[in-house]
Order: C-alpha cells, then structure tokens, then sequence
C-alpha cells in the first residue's frame, strides 16, 4: 500500500510538475528495499511515463529526427556507463552518497528554470559559439545521460538545462527530447540492472502501477491543480528529505 501510494503520488507529480523520483525512491527505502537496489527500481517504475510521454510528443519531437541518432546513441552509452558504474558500488558506499545527490537533485529542481533561462539566452545570442561546440556538447548530454543512469531524479530538469544551451526553443519539444533521451537512458540501465539481478521486481512494480495510475490521473484532472502548488510541495518535501539522509549519514 506504502509504493502503490508513493508511485500514485510520484506519477501525479511527474505528470503535473516533474519530480516524482523524490517520492518514490525514499518509498523504496523505507519499505525495506537495500539502497542500490531500490535506486535501480525507482528507474524502472519512472521508465513508463518517459515512453508513453515521449510518444505524446512525437509530432514534436518528429522535426529534429536527423538528431535523435546521435543523442540516443549518448544516452545508451552514458545511461549503461552509470548503470554499471551503480552495480559497483556496495550498499554502503551508495548510503553515503544518496545525500549529496538528493541535494544536487533538488538544487537542480528548484534553480532549474532561472538555469535554463540563463543558457537559451546564451545559446541565442551565439549560435556560431554553440555549433562550434558541438563536440563540447555531445560530451555534456554523455556526462548527464552518466548521472540519468546513476541516479535517476532530477534528469529531467538537467536535460532541459542542456536543451537550452544546444540551441533548442519550442518548449514542446524540448519536453519530447527530454522524455525521449530519458526513456533511452533508463532502458539501457533497467537493461543492465535486469541482467544482474538488481531490480526489486515486486516492489518496483507496485510503484510503477501506481505511477501510471497517478499519472493518467493527473493529466486527465490536470486543470483542478496549480502546477505551482505541486512544484512548492516537491521543493520543501525535496530538502526535508534532503536534511533527513544528510542527518542519517552524518548526525
């Protein structure tokens, strides 16, 4: 009841706002699931609602088809670079590090639309800049596909961050690229963390039913709440969160 409720609560927010790993995942923990392990399931509950939105935004996506090789083949690499960089770690060492990625996750989330604002003014007013950096780009999506395959939260904010900065302003497809880029990612990593045995299947699939659930919800009664409300509700619930693994590893 515990997951099905968190993945009800996470795929609403995903849906309304984005941010529903911060719910989910720490679901995953307090039901028992060991660190490692409830990370990799937290990425296969969230793996759904990247397809099925990136499906939704494919009459977006569609003009910026002569892209997709080059982005999906950084996100397969960097997503199973971060998957097996995940499955070799112990449960300890991931301990210590889940506080300090919840605070650059929810950093991230909170600061993320002034930094996307900050590089499409840049990317605007340099194109000759952004082209000649290309290679310098493809470098960064491959370092944030990394992280999206290490710890999944927060790789939508920071991919719409880069979004910004390739040059990108239909904000419709932005949010295509960044499901699309998000689905390869997280396929590649459920793909790895499958082969090994490191998805806790009962538990992660509890919370992805409810994720859907949640977020076919949530669309359909989109109107009924503010975006923003939700966004204040994932920022305090975020840094509580954050606080309480930092005062878990270190208090």
């Amino acid at each position: 009841m515990l997951l099905f409720a968190a993945g009800l609560l996470g795929g609403m927010i995903n849906s309304l706002a984005g941010g529903g790993s911060f719910v989910i995942f720490p679901a995953l923990l307090f039901a028992g699931v060991p660190p490692v392990l409830a990370n990799a399931s937290n990425t296969y509950a969230c793996l759904p609602g990247y397809v099925t939105g990136a499906i939704g935004y494919w009459k977006h996506i569609a003009p910026h088809k002569g892209r997709l090789a080059l982005y999906s083949t950084l996100g397969l690499v960097g997503g199973f670079l971060g998957a097996e960089a995940l499955m070799r770690i112990s449960d300890a060492q991931f301990s210590v590090i889940i506080p300090w990625l919840m605070a650059f996750a929810v950093t991230i989330y909170i600061f993320g639309q002034r930094i996307n604002r900050f590089f499409a003014s840049r990317s605007n007013g340099s194109r000759h800049v952004v082209r000649a950096g290309a290679i310098g780009l493809s470098a960064l999506l491959l370092a944030i596909s990394f992280y999206g395959g290490f710890f999944n939260a927060g790789l939508g904010i920071v991919l719409l961050a880069w979004l910004a900065l390739a040059g990108f302003e239909d904000v419709h497809a932005m949010n295509g690229l960044k499901l699309l880029i998000s689905a390869v990612v997280s396929v590649v990593a459920v793909l790895r963390f499958a082969a090994t045995g490191s998805i806790a299947w009962v538990e992660g699939s509890v919370a992805l039913a409810g994720a859907m659930v949640g977020g076919f919800a949530a669309a359909y009664f989109s109107h009924l709440v503010p975006a923003k409300v939700i966004r204040g509700f994932v920022i305090v619930y975020g840094v509580g969160l954050t606080v309480y693994f930092f005062w878990g590893v270190y208090g």
